[in-house]
């Protein structure tokens, strides 16, 4: 299929298919969905549309639409939501969790590379678009902060389509296999409370507090409110493409050093300048957007772009290079073993690990999801954390790639 037209109705079409069983009442769905996350359905049906032939991703031009313009967007519309007073209300240990995951994963990719690559080289090798580096820095922006920041980091280092197919599934996989003992984690919470001697009080007060909330603010959008939110991300979005397309050249020309950095992509800049106008409005009445669903819309376009990467996958090239795990499963077990070190120091609730740990580890489309297998109210606190990922994600990623790059050259 070359129309795509076609191709996105195909693709929305699965996506709603998804979506619809996830949360069916049906028995058969809900055993389904205990052991086969909903995320990797969104990535791994429409790799087999590349897979059997049905697409030709190299013909589409709708990854390139996604990454250019609804990834921006949704950039915009979830950072716009963050309020840093209910984040600072949520108590020091919260926070420190969740920073505790960002530097695991920061940090953890860079060890990784040197503790693999003081064994097997070859596995972190590789020249130009093949540089294992690059395909890694994409998995550095979907554990820092998700989806969109994956994306981005895609945008800036361009590893090859086959390195960066094996990426995606590496992400995914490991990812979902860390949730899959975190949720088990869940049903014990109390018992490990209880071991840690950690206070899960203020937990209980968020809970009520998040509840009246949630009854106060939100109400249904009209069609004023999807215009203003759409008005808001799209405006924003060309504003960013506007200067990134003057920027980056200026830079090319004048700093060319610089290139090394990547600053001399407007695909960087136009990330940065999407997520820092975000930031930036959440300071403003703006914020009151996420009453009306702005977040929401921001996830929408997020599942679109997910859909697109899936495009991109290409699930033979995994069974080439199996060994990728062995990185990606040393990464993981450094971001955990540090969470469980600095947890069971501050002696933090069982809560607050797992849900810092998903704010990093999936962002917005997994932490609510963890949070909310506690209690449904404190689902927002996943969103919340998961947003401050999303606007960390891109500069925390970045910096990442650039120690991954000097670790495997040192290597």
């Amino acid at each position: 299929m070359t129309n795509d037209a076609v191709v996105l109705g195909l693709l929305m079409a699965i996506l709603g298919a998804i979506f619809w069983t996830a949360h069916s009442s049906l028995a058969v769905f809900q055993r389904f969905y205990k052991f086969v996350p909903s995320l990797l359905l969104c990535y791994f049906l429409p790799s087999l549309l590349t897979l059997f032939g049905i697409v030709d991703p190299e013909a589409s031009q709708l990854y390139y639409v996604a990454s250019r313009y609804l990834l921006p967007a949704c950039l915009v519309l979830l950072t716009l939501s963050i309020d840093l007073r209910e984040i600072v209300r949520l108590g020091p240990k919260a926070l420190i969790m969740f920073l505790t995951g960002t530097a695991g994963v920061v940090l953890g990719g860079p060890l990784a590379v040197l503790l693999v690559g003081s064994v097997r080289p070859d596995l972190i090798g590789g020249e130009g678009p093949e540089a294992v580096w690059r395909g890694l820095a994409t998995v550095a922006g979907s554990w820092i902060g998700g989806g969109a920041n994956q994306a981005a980091m895609e945008g800036i280092f361009e590893p090859s389509a086959e390195l960066y197919s094996v990426m995606v599934s590496v992400d995914v996989i490991v990812a979902e296999i860390w949730m899959f003992f975190l949720l088990l984690g869940v049903g014990q919470s109390q018992a490990i409370d209880r071991f840690t001697k950690a206070d899960a009080s203020s937990i209980e007060t968020l809970k009520a507090k998040l509840q009246a909330r949630q009854q106060a603010e939100q109400r249904i959008p009209n069609t004023t409110d999807l215009m203003v939110i759409g008005a808001v991300a799209f405006g924003t979005v060309g504003i960013c493409h506007a200067v990134a397309d003057q920027l980056a050249p200026w830079i090319a020309a004048t700093r060319p050093n610089l290139s090394r950095l990547s600053l001399d992509s407007s695909f960087f800049w136009l990330i940065i300048l999407a997520t820092t106008a975000g930031v930036i409005y959440s300071f403003t009445r703006l914020r009151r957007l996420e009453a009306v669903g702005a977040s929401s819309v921001g996830t929408v376009f997020i599942y679109i772009l997910v859909a697109t990467i899936g495009l991109k996958m290409d699930l033979s090239a995994l069974l080439r290079k199996p060994e990728m795990f062995l990185v990606g499963g040393v990464w993981m077990l450094i971001h955990v073993v540090l969470l469980v070190l600095v947890g069971w120091w501050i002696r933090a609730p069982y809560f607050f690990l797992a849900v810092g740990s998903k704010a990093n580890i999936g962002g917005a489309a997994s932490a609510p999801v963890v949070a909310g297998a506690f209690h449904p109210a404190l689902a927002p606190v996943g969103v919340l954390l998961a947003v401050v990922g999303y606007a960390l994600g891109t500069y925390a990623a970045w910096f990442c790639a650039q120690m991954m790059r000097a670790a495997a050259e040192a290597v």
